[in-house]
């Protein structure tokens, strides 16, 4: 039987795996190991590549901000709240390493959930969401990553 198989449990490891192929240059082009997802082309910017697509640090910022919105959504109808259109802006410091390689430094996600996180059930999700987010609690073994539940990124 195909699809998804289950998460592991405690202890446990599960496995996934992409494929990167080379398209020109600098140029891949990201498929994912369900058919039902698009393909991907990610790109290094100017000088090196030609800015077709994302570059890994911006993949890396898409799949921090993406688990977050996620966690926080999945909290949110647990406690049985709906809300707004949820809109999520992750920044990205870079910086060099004491080697004088480029790093990300820090990261920093703000979550405008579109509702007001002051009822009962919204104040418990405040407090775990971020700690069911895979990629964000994994990012954070290596680079600090902040989180801020804000209302004002759909306000330009």
């Amino acid at each position: 039987m195909g699809g998804t198989p289950a998460p592991p449990r405690s202890g446990e490891e599960a496995e996934f795996s992409i494929v990167l192929e080379q398209v020109q240059d600098y140029q891949l082009r990201v498929i994912f190991d369900r058919p039902e997802a698009a393909e991907v082309v990610v790109d290094e910017p100017a000088p090196l590549g030609r800015d077709a697509g994302p570059n890994a640090s911006r993949m890396l910022a898409a799949a921090v901000g993406s688990c977050l919105t996620a966690s926080l959504l999945f909290c949110l109808r647990k406690v049985r709240l709906e809300p707004g259109r949820i809109r999520t802006r992750v920044r990205v410091w870079l910086g060099r390493n004491e080697r004088g390689r480029l790093r990300i430094a820090r990261l920093r996600a703000e979550i405008d959930p579109g509702i007001a996180l002051d009822a009962p059930g919204a104040l418990r999700c405040r407090e775990i969401f971020e700690d069911f987010c895979v990629v964000t609690q994994s990012v954070r073994q290596g680079v600090p990553v902040e989180v801020v539940l804000t209302d004002r990124l759909g306000q330009s």
